[in-house]
């Protein structure tokens, strides 16, 4: 018995320090993350408006796969955004409903044949169409079924300008989010990559990019993802920035430079985390041929977005996100721990190895364990129930700290019940949400090779814009 209780009181003190440690990461985080938000802030009102005369040319590729119910939509808000010279291309990744007739349609697209230069392998296009009857250039592609990677990779193919943006067809970016996003272009040499800020668009109303009435969602679940989303670009996202170790741009909202890209590689088939992997293997790329880089991180330029209201399609969202992971990670193993990768592999590589790929088997193992603990007569119940509270409310209150920091640096007019809302809903989101989704991604692997090519679809419904 004596050896099974020092067995549990060594597990157990590892348990303690794993999440102090990630209170402690979490802590320094959303201080950095509110400061640098204020002073971004306080920057904006200052500064003169020179991406009014200065700007790079962008190509705006949107991947769409059944995407008939938002793809009109999206365009749409796309075409009034507030930016002197891009263009959209629309790549229909072999969809089996009316995705590419909506936008014929909609935009009196008419087809054309022109090559397109294969600087990136794809599956090969069906059929091209092209509308100049906006001020913006909008040109549909439609192929071969082969994935989301590959859908982007004939995007960049087809890309005319030396900068592209990926976001997904259910997103809308908010009208001056290019200006925001070229900013460390056009403030630093060798930016390779700029990631953007994304938000749930969940009962949000948009008018030509602009937020004309905010709310929270009125779909609980829908909300505890606000809160998630705060937290992770507050935290995280700004403090990896700080020293260029940014190994996530977000699928639904990057920009990236194109020749750097083709020189990588693009986008990986074999993985279902095509956006994380990019990223990692721009870093990989650059660092291994002595290429100065940067990936930067623009907390200004919003992409709005639906996020799952069903728990169904949550699940396959967060495992499709996890499996992912894995893959990048196992994919990019050379870079754990290893100097040669400077703080990429040392800091920001061993932070998502501990704390996102492994930190559902060390989550519920660690609860399993108490459980088992206490049938034995061997947990400090007290101590224990003391602990979990106090950890449970000192993450809420940092994830509240990232919810009231984004609402007050954007000028957002928030009424009194949704902050009520928040404030419930975010103990609610640290004690429950947290952990179901702990035991979600332990079954990411289960069938996964199935599903290569699946866009991992959740129910989308139409916008307010």
């Amino acid at each position: 018995m004596e050896t099974v209780k020092l067995i549990y009181d060594i597990i157990g003190s590892c348990f303690i320090v794993y999440l102090i440690g990630y209170s402690t990461f979490l802590f320094l985080s959303v201080v950095i993350g509110a400061t640098t938000l204020y002073h971004k802030k306080m920057q904006n009102r200052l500064m003169n408006k020179f991406t009014d005369n200065y700007f790079v040319p962008i190509t705006i590729v949107v991947p769409a796969y059944n995407e008939e119910v938002t793809v009109v939509q999206t365009v749409k808000s796309l075409l009034t955004l507030d930016y002197k010279l891009y263009e959209i291309v629309v790549v229909d990744d072999g969809s089996k409903d009316t995705t590419s007739q909506k936008l014929i349609d909609a935009y009196n697209m008419h087809q054309v044949r022109r090559p397109l230069h294969r600087s990136i392998e794809c599956q090969p296009e069906e059929f091209i169409y092209e509308s100049h009857e906006q001020k913006v250039p909008l040109t549909l592609i439609r192929k071969k079924n082969g994935g989301k990677a590959d859908a982007l990779n004939m995007g960049i193919n087809a890309a005319q300008y030396p900068y592209f943006i990926c976001m997904d067809a259910d997103s809308v970016l908010q009208y001056d989010s290019l200006k925001k996003l070229v900013v460390p272009v056009l403030e630093e040499e060798n930016v390779v990559a700029v990631g953007g800020t994304v938000r749930p668009s969940n009962d949000v109303e948009l008018f030509e990019g602009k937020v004309k009435k905010y709310r929270l969602p009125t779909n609980i679940l829908a909300c505890m993802q606000l809160l998630e989303y705060d937290r992770s670009f507050l935290a995280s996202r700004i403090l990896f920035d700080k020293f260029n170790g940014s190994l996530i741009i977000s699928g639904a909202f990057g920009m990236f430079k194109k020749e750097t890209v083709i020189a990588a590689g693009g986008y990986d088939h074999g993985t279902m985390g095509e956006d994380m992997e990019l990223v990692v293997k721009l870093h990989s790329y650059c660092l291994a041929n002595k290429i100065p880089y940067s990936i930067k991180y623009a907390t200004d330029a919003v992409c709005w977005t639906q996020v799952p209201e069903k728990l169904g399609d949550l699940k396959k969202q967060r495992k499709r996100w996890h499996l992912g992971l894995f893959q990048t990670m196992w994919k990019h193993k050379k870079m754990m721990a290893n100097v040669k990768y400077g703080a990429v592999g040392v800091v920001s590589y061993m932070y998502f190895l501990l704390y996102e790929l492994l930190s559902p088997f060390i989550e519920v193992f660690g609860v399993f364990t108490m459980v088992a603990a206490y049938f034995f007569n061997l947990l400090n119940l007290k101590f224990m129930i003391i602990f979990m509270l106090t950890y449970a409310l000192y993450n809420s209150i940092l994830t509240l700290t990232a919810f009231f920091s984004r609402i007050q640096t954007i000028d957002l007019t928030v009424k009194f019940r949704d902050f009520l809302k928040a404030i419930l809903l975010c103990f609610f989101e640290v004690t429950t949400l947290r952990f179901i989704m702990a035991f979600v991604r332990l079954t990411a692997f289960k069938g996964y090779k199935k599903k290569k090519l699946d866009w991992g679809r959740i129910e989308r419904k139409a916008m307010n814009i």
